[in-house]
């Protein structure tokens, strides 16, 4: 997986890696990483709860899911700092259910980094290269390789607390990349780093992660950072895995409404199926009349009562009524909130104990004339290919 040069001798960005990367698509291909009906319970808890999954090599995998759903369990049994009660645990075709965690070719980055603050950062990169008794030449050269992999030449003599959060956290990079291992675990990487460092880093990381070819598995509760980084990402809930797919799967098409409503903001609307024909199906909802849908292949049929989702983004919103039959509806503004690259307005629909719909809207200009003002009457639109149907 390592990033040819492109034609003028220069490394191809990480996208003209990632653009056809896609062995989960394809049935010859064997995963790296697989859990096999794995359960973990701690009493009367069940963390875990009879999951499969597949990861497969040089793949940047993400698990995603609220506190407590299951994910840091799941990635410390991949580690062996956990034992599975059922199931088995394979790593390139060699179960290591029973293999004890300095036995596995698994590295894993702590969200605290762990860093030994008595230590450099050169000592500190190269401890798990003298545990293991390589010989000095070698270490050298791994960790000076590693200093320039994550731009800290200079820098190796340097301890901890003289250097800011994102420096340790290449650091803690850098120790868990140089043992070479061929999976790296990243239990919320970048939970200690402001907002500007951690988009930042982001990119790093993946930089890294295309340059090295190594597979990356990231454990987060946000949402961003997994769609940002991830070939795929998995949302868990309740020990369960409700949906792997790629960022823009989940996002586009998520399988229920849990899924929908834990990744990016949506809205959601109930609607009782009124008819099905080919991929058209329309609704009926109490607040915003009727509602027609593009569905490819649908499986809902009339009568069927479910929810109907639409992103902030996709909404239209005017002062006249449009002169569609479908898809529209009429509200006041109750809020309006400035965001700088864009401006989200809640508008209620049907009353005061009708619906907040969010709307968002792109500030093109650097003067934004605000057309719209709280307590305006307004109408919402949508194309028929914006909404979604949403399984409970």
């Amino acid at each position: 997986m390592n990033r040819p040069p492109d034609g003028g001798g220069r490394r191809a960005s990480p996208g003209s890696v990632r653009r056809d990367f896609q062995p989960w698509n394809d049935p010859a291909a064997r995963p790296l990483v697989e859990f096999r009906n794995v359960t973990k319970r701690f009493g009367a808890t069940t963390a875990v709860d009879g999951l499969s999954l597949s990861i497969h090599a040089s793949e940047f995998f993400a698990l995603l899911g609220p506190s407590g759903c299951g994910k840091t369990t799941l990635m410390r049994m991949l580690a062996g700092f956990e034992q599975p009660d059922e199931g088995e645990i394979l790593l390139d075709g060699v179960d290591i259910t029973a293999v004890p965690p300095h036995r596995r070719p698994v590295n894993m980055m702590f969200q605290s980094y762990a860093l030994f603050p008595h230590m450099s950062i050169g000592d500190n990169i190269a401890y798990g290269l003298r545990r293991d008794g390589l010989p000095k030449d070698e270490i050298r050269a791994r960790v000076d390789t590693m200093l320039r992999r994550v731009r800290l030449e200079g820098m190796e003599r340097r301890r901890p607390d003289q250097l800011s959060g994102g420096q340790r956290q290449r650091v803690a990079l850098a120790r868990a990349l140089v043992k070479q291992p061929k999976l790296l675990l990243l239990d919320e990487p970048l939970g200690a780093l402001d907002k500007k460092l951690r988009e930042q880093t982001q990119y790093e990381l993946m930089d890294l992660q295309a340059d090295l070819g190594l597979t990356f598995m990231v454990v987060t509760h946000d949402q961003d950072e997994a769609m940002t980084m991830a070939d795929r990402m998995a949302v868990m809930s309740h020990g369960r895995l409700l949906q792997i797919a790629p960022p823009d799967v989940i996002y586009e098409a998520p399988a229920n409404r849990f899924v929908a409503e834990f990744v990016g903001d949506i809205n959601v609307i109930d609607a009782t199926v009124s008819a099905v024909d080919g991929d058209l199906v329309t609704l009926e909802s109490p607040l915003l009349g009727r509602i027609e849908l593009d569905e490819d292949a649908p499986t809902c049929r009339p009568g069927d009562r479910l929810g109907v989702g639409l992103r902030p983004e996709k909404i239209t919103l005017g002062h006249e009524e449009p002169q569609q039959g479908a898809n529209k509806a009429r509200g006041e503004i109750w809020d309006i909130g400035y965001l700088g690259d864009m401006t989200m307005v809640q508008v209620m629909v049907g009353g005061d104990d009708g619906l907040l719909c969010k709307v968002s809207l792109t500030n093109r200009t650097r003067r934004n004339e605000r057309p719209f003002a709280w307590e305006d009457e307004v109408w919402l639109s949508w194309d028929i290919e914006a909404g979604m149907v949403l399984p409970p």
